[in-house]
């Protein structure tokens, strides 16, 4: 006589099926709510990215001559206002966009929050831009060119230089982004 055996599943069986699913939908939600978590970063990376490409640009674009803009140059080449680290007399005080690259810094390769008015970050107008949570600093430092680097202040201190590296700092986040750019002297006499 030939007994069948009986089918389907012990209870012990059907409790580790559920144990070994459960484990492993809860290891596959976690990943997925770390994943989801930090899905906004990139963009706010990105964001950082535009604003300091767009302040650097502003910067950039500014000029980089060694008398200010509203004095003059006399029959010996020499400036009646020359250009100096910030807004320092006798150089008039302007607001943004300044006149000059070296008018953003106080000081050489000290970063200042240049960009900022009321605390928030401001375009060329001084409008705050509508983004939260973010600040920027620039610094501005001498650096050399030329046959074996060498440059009058150059890697120190002095506004008199022919080549300068922009660095804007942008923070976010309990992150910062640094972005360099340069700016040469075309024109060495004026």
């Amino acid at each position: 006589m030939f007994i069948e055996r009986q089918r389907g599943v012990t209870l012990i069986e059907l409790i580790l099926f559920i144990m070994i699913v459960g484990i492993a939908l809860a290891a596959i939600l976690g990943v997925m709510n770390v994943t989801t978590s930090r899905s906004a970063d990139p963009v706010r990376t990105k964001q950082a990215l535009m604003i300091a490409e767009g302040l650097l640009e502003e910067v950039q674009l500014a000029r980089f001559t060694r008398c200010d803009p509203s004095g003059d140059v006399d029959a010996a080449g020499n400036c009646t206002i020359p250009e100096n680290w910030g807004q320092a007399a006798p150089e008039p005080v302007g607001p943004r966009p300044y006149d000059n690259v070296n008018d953003y810094v106080n000081a050489a390769g000290t970063p200042v929050a240049a960009f900022n008015v009321g605390g928030a970050l401001a375009d060329a107008n001084g409008r705050a831009l509508a983004v939260t949570a973010y600040t920027a600093t620039v610094a501005i430092t001498p650096e050399a060119v030329g046959p074996g680097g060498a440059q009058a202040g150059a890697g120190g201190t002095a506004a008199d230089t022919d080549m300068l590296r922009i660095r804007i700092t942008v923070f976010f986040d309990r992150q910062s982004l640094v972005l360099d750019g340069y700016r040469a002297r075309y024109a060495p006499a004026i």
